[in-house]
Formats: C-alpha cells, sequence, structure tokens
C-alpha cells in the first residue's frame, strides 16, 4: 500500500502541487467488484484546498489516471453503517450518496478519520459522522500503511515543506563543490559535519562576546520587574476602592429602579382612574334629562336624546380586566341601570299614550264626508313622531322587550284606525261606483250620485246580492254588445268606473308607502339590513287563462322576526289587514255592475303592481297588490269564458235570414275597447292570450251556426261573417291574431267562390248537365272530335240545349238570381254586389269554358250560344242598375 500511495504522490497529485495524506482501496457495494482508491488531499498552495479524490487504474496499462474529484466542502454526511462492530461499508453523502465497501476496516476507519481532521483543521464545517465511534474521532489511528495519516497533526502539515528552487540550487552547487558526494556519501556526511562543528563554534564565540549586553539586558530586566510589582501594588489600591463606588452605584441603582416602578405604577394608575372617570361618569345634566325631562317639546326631546347616548356609551364602555371588581364602578353600573329603567319606563308610557290617543281620534274618519273620495293623510303625526326615533333607537338597544311592546300597541291602535278609515273610505267608493250607471242605480236603490247608502260594507254587498240574478243576466257580453246601440252602451259610464278604480289605487298607494316608510324609520328597521328569506311557496291556481300563483294572506304571519324587514312588512300586514279584503269587495262589486270592467280593473292593477315593485319588490304593498292582481285576473279569465260559452249556447230564428251574428260584431266592439283600454298596459299579453280564445271560439261558431242555418246558405253565412271579421282585424291591426286574419279571408274567399259556382248552376242547368256529360266522356277516353257521335251528345242534342237558353230566358234567369242572393244576403256588410260581380266573372268563365268545348267537340259545325259575352255583360249591369 506504501508503494502504491508513493507511486500515485509522484504521478497523479505531484505534478498538481498536491500533497496526498490517506488512501483507501474500495468498490462500489453491491456492484461488480472493479476496485478504485479514494484519496483525501490538499494543495501545498495557500488558500488550501482539500478534496477527495477517486483514482482508478487504467484498462491499457499499469499507470494510475485520476477519475472524478469532489471539494470536502461539498460533503455533508459520513456513514459508517456500524460504530460497534467490524463492517468495511461506509457511505459519502455529497450531491447525492455514493456507498462504497472497503478492502479492510482498518483503512475505512484511518480514511474517515482523516477526513474528519481536515474538516476540522481547514473547514470548520460540522460534517456529520453517524456510526463513526467517538474514540475514532478524536485520536488517530495507528497504521503502518497510512503513517502519514497517523502524523498529520497541525505542527507537521506547518513544518513540512518542500524544497524551493533557490534551495535545490544550492545543494546542487555544494555537491558539485563534493565531486565524491555521490559516489562516497560517508565522506561527504563526514564533511558536512566538520562544516558544523566550525559554525557552531562561531556562534559559542560570539555569544560569548555578547556576554556583556546580556548582562545589561538582564539588569534591565530586573528594573522592569520591580516596576511591575510597585504598579500592581497601585491598582491593587485602586481596585479596592472601586469595589465600594461599585457597591454604592449597584444601590443607588436599584433605588433608581425602583423609583422608577413605582413611577410607572403611578401613572397607570392615574391613567385608569381618568379613563373611568372619563367614560363613566355622567353628568347632573344628563341624569335630570333622564329623570324629568319634558318629552313634550323640542328641546326637552333633544336633551333627553343627548343624556340617552351619554348614557349608552357609558353602560357600553370596555372596561379591563379588574375594573368589574372595583366598588365604585359597581356603583357606577347599577346607577346606569337604574337610570336605563326610568327613562325606559317614561319614554313607554309617553308613546303609548300617544298611540292610543291617535287610535280613538276619530276626527279624520269619512263618515262625515261620503262625497269625498279621499283618505286622510297621516303626515302630521308622523313627522311629531318621528322626532322620537333617535329615542327608539336607544330603545331598541337598551330595552328590547319594551321597544317590541311599543311597537305591538303601535300596531293594534293604528290598525283599528286604519280599519274605520279604509271601510269608510271603501264605502264611499261603493256607493259612487254602484251609481255610474242608471240600471245599477234601479239595482240597488240609489237615487242621484250623492245616493245615501247608511250602514256598513256589508249591507251594501246585501244590496248588490238582491239583485245579482237579475244583474248577472244583463252583464255586458259579446252578444249584448252586439245587440246594444251606443246609447244603451254608455260608455262614459265606464270611464267613470275606471276614474273611480283608479283614484281607490291612488289614495292607497301613497298611503302604504308612507305608513310603510315611516314604521322604517320610527322603529329603525332600515338600518341594518339583512339578507331577505324566501317567501312562503305561493299557492297555485287553475284558472280560464292557465295556472296562476298567489301569496296565500296569512303566508307573510308564518315568518319570525328573522330579519327586520320581515318585522316591517308583518307590522303592515297587521296595520292594513283590511285593504286585501276591501280591494277584493271592491272588484267583485265592479264586476257584478259590469263584468267587461275586468279589463280595466286588469290594466289599472297592472300598472300599480308594477311600479310598487319597481320601488320594493318585497314591501307590502307590492305583494298585497299582487294577490289582488290575482282575483283581478281570474274575474278577466272568468269574464272570457262566460263570453265563448254564451257564444256557444246562441240560438238562430229559423224564419229570418241570419246575417252577420251578434258574437261577430260584439267581438269587433269588444276588441276596439280592450284596444282602446289596454294601448300602454303592462300585460298585454294576458289580453293577447284572451284574444286568441275568443277568435277561435268565434270561427268555430260562425261553423256551427252556418251548418244549422236553415233560411240562409252556408256559404253565405260564412262568407258574410269571415268577411267581417277579416275588415275588423285588419282595421284594427291586432298583431297576435295576424294569422286569424289570414285565415278568416282565406274562409271568406272560398265561401264566396263556392257561393258563386253554386248560384251560376242554376240559370244554365241543362247546359251545365250536357257540357258535365261531354267533359265525362272525354275523361273517360273519347277523342274530342269523336264527342258529337255520341246519341246523347251529337250535334243536334246540343242545338236543342243551346236553343232553351235564348238571351231573354238567361237575363229572366240572371234577375231571378240576382233577386235570390239579395235575399241571403244581409244589408250589413254590402257584399251583395261584389257577389253579383263575382258571379258575372264566373259566368264569363263559363261561357268561354263553353264555347271552347264546342270548338274542340264540334268542329266546323257553326254551333254558336244565343247570347255573347257582350250581351252578358249588358244583362249584368242593367240587372244590377233596376235594384
Amino acid at each position: 500500500m506504501t508503494a502504491i500511495k508513493h507511486a500515485l504522490q509522484r504521478d497523479i497529485f505531484t505534478p498538481n502541487d498536491e500533497r496526498l495524506l490517506s488512501i483507501v482501496n474500495v468498490c462500489k457495494a453491491g456492484k461488480k467488484k472493479k476496485n478504485c482508491f479514494l484519496c483525501a488531499t490538499v494543495t501545498t498552495e495557500r488558500p488550501v484546498q482539500v478534496k477527495v479524490v477517486k483514482v482508478k487504474k487504467s484498462d491499457k496499462g499499469d499507470f494510475y489516471k485520476r477519475q472524478q474529484t469532489w471539494e470536502l466542502r461539498d460533503l455533508t454526511e459520513v456513514d459508517a453503517k456500524d460504530a460497534s462492530k467490524e463492517n468495511p461499508e461506509f457511505d459519502l453523502h455529497f450531491e447525492k450518496v455514493y456507498r462504497w465497501l472497503a478492502s479492510s476496516t482498518a483503512e475505512k476507519n484511518s480514511f474517515i478519520s482523516c477526513i474528519w481532521k481536515l474538516n476540522q483543521r481547514y473547514l470548520r464545517k460540522k460534517v456529520e459522522f453517524v456510526n463513526v465511534s467517538a474514540q475514532l474521532l478524536e485520536e488517530s489511528v495507528p497504521s503502518d500503511e497510512s503513517q502519514s495519516v497517523a502524523g498529520v497533526d497541525e505542527d507537521a502539515l506547518d513544518d513540512y515543506q518542500e524544497l524551493n528552487t533557490r534551495e535545490e540550487q544550492d545543494i546542487e552547487s555544494m555537491m558539485e563543490m563534493c565531486e565524491y558526494a555521490i559516489s562516497n556519501a560517508e565522506a561527504f556526511a563526514e564533511q558536512l559535519s566538520k562544516e558544523l562543528q566550525v559554525l557552531d563554534g562561531a556562534n559559542i564565540q560570539s555569544i560569548m562576546a555578547s556576554e556583556k549586553q546580556v548582562n545589561i539586558l538582564m539588569q534591565l530586566l530586573d528594573e522592569s520587574l520591580s516596576e511591575v510589582d510597585t504598579i500592581e501594588g497601585k491598582l491593587s489600591s485602586y481596585e479596592e476602592m472601586l469595589q465600594s463606588v461599585k457597591e454604592q452605584m449597584d444601590q443607588i441603582s436599584q433605588s433608581n429602579r425602583l423609583i422608577q416602578i413605582s413611577n410607572t405604577n403611578n401613572g397607570k394608575l392615574l391613567n385608569e382612574i381618568q379613563f373611568l372617570v372619563n367614560y363613566m361618569d355622567l353628568s347632573k345634566g344628563h341624569i335630570r334629562a333622564l329623570q324629568d325631562g319634558d318629552l313634550t317639546s323640542p328641546k326637552g326631546i333633544e336633551a333627553c336624546i343627548n343624556a340617552s347616548e351619554a348614557l349608552l356609551q357609558c353602560m357600553n364602555v370596555a372596561l379591563r380586566p379588574g375594573h368589574e371588581k372595583l366598588m365604585a364602578v359597581k356603583q357606577q353600573q347599577l346607577l346606569f341601570a337604574d337610570l336605563r329603567d326610568t327613562f325606559a319606563r317614561r319614554l313607554t308610557n309617553h308613546l303609548n299614550n300617544v298611540f292610543v290617543h291617535q287610535g280613538h281620534d276619530q276626527s279624520s274618519t269619512l263618515s262625515q264626508h261620503t262625497t269625498e273620495l279621499t283618505l286622510p293623510k297621516h303626515s302630521p303625526l308622523h313627522r311629531d313622531l318621528l322626532r322620537y326615533s333617535k329615542l327608539m333607537e336607544w330603545l331598541k338597544n337598551t330595552h328590547r322587550e319594551k321597544y317590541e311592546g311599543l311597537s305591538r300597541t303601535y300596531v293594534d291602535y293604528m290598525s283599528r284606525l286604519y280599519e274605520r278609515e279604509i271601510k269608510d273610505f271603501f264605502e264611499v267608493a261603493k256607493i259612487k261606483m254602484a251609481g255610474t250607471t242608471k240600471e245599477a242605480k234601479g239595482k240597488f236603490g240609489l237615487h242621484g250620485s250623492s245616493g245615501k247608502l247608511t250602514g256598513s260594507t256589508s249591507s251594501l254587498n246585501k244590496l248588490t246580492v238582491q239583485g245579482s240574478n237579475s244583474r248577472r243576466s244583463q252583464s255586458s257580453s259579446l252578444l249584448d254588445m252586439g245587440n246594444m246601440s251606443a246609447s244603451d252602451l254608455d260608455v262614459a259610464d265606464r270611464t267613470k268606473f275606471d276614474k273611480i278604480f283608479e283614484q281607490v289605487l291612488s289614495e292607497l298607494e301613497p298611503l302604504c308607502l308612507a305608513e310603510q316608510d315611516f314604521i322604517s324609520k320610527f322603529f329603525k328597521l332600515q338600518q341594518h339590513p339583512t339578507v331577505t328569506p324566501p317567501l312562503a311557496q305561493p299557492e297555485t291556481e287553475e284558472s280560464d287563462g292557465g295556472v296562476v300563483s298567489r301569496v296565500p294572506a296569512q303566508a307573510e304571519h308564518r315568518h319570525s322576526f328573522s330579519s327586520e324587514k320581515d318585522m316591517v312588512r308583518l307590522m303592515m300586514n297587521k296595520i292594513f289587514q283590511s285593504i286585501e279584503t276591501e280591494l277584493n269587495s271592491l272588484i267583485a262589486l265592479g264586476d257584478k255592475i259590469d263584468s267587461f270592467n275586468s279589463l280595466y280593473m286588469l290594466v289599472k292593477m297592472s300598472h300599480h303592481v308594477w311600479t310598487a315593485e319597481n320601488v320594493d319588490p318585497a314591501s307590502y304593498l307590492s305583494t298585497t297588490l299582487g294577490n289582488v292582481l290575482v282575483t283581478v285576473k281570474r274575474n278577466f279569465d272568468k269574464c272570457i269564458s262566460g263570453q265563448i260559452r254564451q257564444m256557444e249556447e246562441v240560438k238562430i230564428s229559423k224564419k229570418s235570414k241570419v246575417g252577420i251574428l251578434p258574437f261577430v260584431t260584439g267581438f269587433e266592439e269588444f276588441a276596439e275597447l280592450a284596444e282602446t283600454i289596454f294601448r300602454n298596459a303592462e300585460r298585454r299579453g294576458d289580453l293577447d292570450k284572451a284574444y286568441v280564445k275568443l277568435i277561435r271560439a268565434v270561427f268555430m261558431n260562425v261553423e256551427k251556426v252556418a251548418s244549422e242555418s236553415q233560411k240562409t246558405p252556408r256559404d253565405v253565412v260564412m262568407m258574410e261573417n269571415f268577411h267581417h271579421i277579416f275588415s275588423t282585424l285588419s282595421r284594427l291591426k291586432i298583431s297576435c291574431l295576424d294569422a286569424e286574419r289570414r285565415e278568416a279571408k282565406h274562409k271568406y274567399t272560398d265561401h264566396l267562390q263556392s257561393y258563386v259556382i253554386n248560384s251560376l248552376g242554376q240559370p244554365l242547368e241543362k247546359l251545365n248537365h250536357f257540357f258535365e256529360g261531354v267533359e265525362a266522356r272525354v275523361a273517360q277516353g273519347v277523342r274530342e272530335e269523336e264527342v258529337s257521335y255520341q246519341l246523347a251528345f251529337n250535334k243536334q242534342e246540343l242545338r236543342k240545349v243551346i236553343k232553351e237558353y235564348p238571351g231573354k230566358e238567361v237575363k229572366k234567369g240572371l234577375d231571378n238570381l240576382y233577386k235570390k242572393v239579395d235575399k241571403h244576403l244581409c244589408e250589413e256588410e254590402s257584399l251583395l254586389q261584389v257577389v253579383w260581380h263575382s258571379m258575372q266573372d264566373e259566368f264569363i268563365r263559363q261561357y268561354k269554358h263553353f264555347e271552347d268545348l264546342i270548338g274542340r267537340c264540334y268542329p266546323g259545325s257553326g254551333i254558336t250560344m244565343e247570347f255573347t259575352i257582350q250581351d252578358m255583360l249588358e244583362y249584368f249591369s242593367s240587372i244590377a242598375q233596376s235594384h
């Protein structure tokens, strides 16, 4: 191993100015045995670099080569695997873990010891040595093969130096002076020894010559020592003096520290006292205001507000730990609690009295103003009460029970007040509404617009019920509209009803909004908005217009006070609990007076619901009007269903001609009225659905009546009525009925053509039958020029048939036809000339067709009709003018 070490030093490390300190023969653990050497080296130049070098024998010869190099500073851990047993395996952790198997445990231990010493010497890096015995890290491990490593202590590493160039030259020159130095080393050594003795002698003589200087130096050293002793004595005395001063300074420092602690504690105590005085002291003026303050005057209310806010601040002070144990603090808290209870009781009693007085105040009722359809305004009361809004907020934060009790009292008494006012208001509205028509006045026993109605709303309902049966039978319908004259319809009464209903809604809307706004501000329910919970699941109801949804009237009452919006809604429900009932009663009355009033009510109610939802979709007004709108929509659907039912029940006279059916004319007037009412309405979709239902019912019942008609031909009934429908839809331009308008035109055209063809078959009946037979033979395969050879259709038969229809006979037949058509058609639609012109065109078409058949089937026969086209035109014109 020594020889290998010397060879590696000479061949690999010396050329690189490196010195080999330790070597170990290893192979990779767990793989094929390929031996190599791990070498620990240091550089000869400073700064010293410590490296671990892997050296491997070359495959091409016996020399060694450097394969891989690691810096020792990159080493993080050395794992010897087992500290108690001999184990040649060990790991070195550089950028990755290298696992090695040494040839012997001694070599491994020697190498690890060298690594530990080099790390301690040069790097001062705490490499972690795992499973390595402490003895190995503290002592050098002796080994014959690693003398250099065993002697690698700090002095040996520092003392050993290689010869520099100058030293090598001096040795070479000295050896040249002694030529036999190489051949006779003993003689050379002896000569060197002699020269060394000569030099030692010279050195001794030089030392002896300098003995005098040495004595002087020794004397100076003795004097210096005596001076040092003197100085040390003085220093000792000074030290004793300073020791007493130090003790005094320590005492002073301790005293200053105690004084500082005392000052700190006094400052903290002063801060605590100032804190309590500043935040828990209530002025005498505030105490007086809370105990005896005037709650009626503006100045007294302002003083009470300031005092209550100051009291609330004192009570809500965040006390520091330990404050609640102080007697003064406890006394103040008791005082504050007593003042709070006293003032809350005074405030509650005062506001209760205000609410009770207002609830019993009957000066604002409508009993003395039955001719005025207005609701009294409560803005003065709201304005007076809003002065207490801050006090209500204080009561809400301090006495929740009294606050809720006040809200219940307000709701209780105000609901009574509003119930009286609303009942009187609706009674006046019903009186005015029932007096809008002369017939209604007669039915309900009312005389004049200012008809006196004694009793409550129920009495009016009784009056309306008495005439409900007869009134219902006389209520407006499409049939009635078709049969009524303009004076009978009395559009002015409907307009007046519309204004009354609009005035009712216009009076209710600001009343509800003002009350809801007041409740929110007075009871401070809008200051802390919360997420509104989902409303109760609405009920669904089947109506003639489809499925409609309605929030149950009592659904709101199932909500708890989970949010302040819910509380506002519940208070509004209780205060105005009679509005929805009264509105439904008013709507029922309007429907009994005239079923078409539901159109006006639907438009007005839809507009007000839309307005209320834009302001606040969850408000009481929006919910209530929405519920009432469902009722109005249901009445509207019932109205439409009633019209359809009456169409289906219509009966026609068997002795007179049909003409324009009354429900067709009624639909026209209904559409004109509806278009006027719904011109700018929000719920146009409801009317469009009703239009479609009505027009389909009109179409179906026109066909039904036409099929049942005995006096008037079916084609005439269909033609006239569908022409009227087409004209109506074209004039009104109802976009949702475009398809029905086109269908009506198609039906009108078809039945006009059918009526013309059927009617024209009678004046030239035999001629028609003859040529129908000719066309039948041609259709069966007989050639056209051979038809004249058929016995029944020869030329003689054709001349015989033509002679039966001379010009006078044709004119007479057309005149009879004109009279018959005139009897069939009605005067209202004015279709006689249209039908007569269509018959003229059809007659000319048939004439040309007959002439064409004669030319094709009887060529060269010279047979012609007894009259010409010009004759026919004169016949038609003269007949039309004569009538």
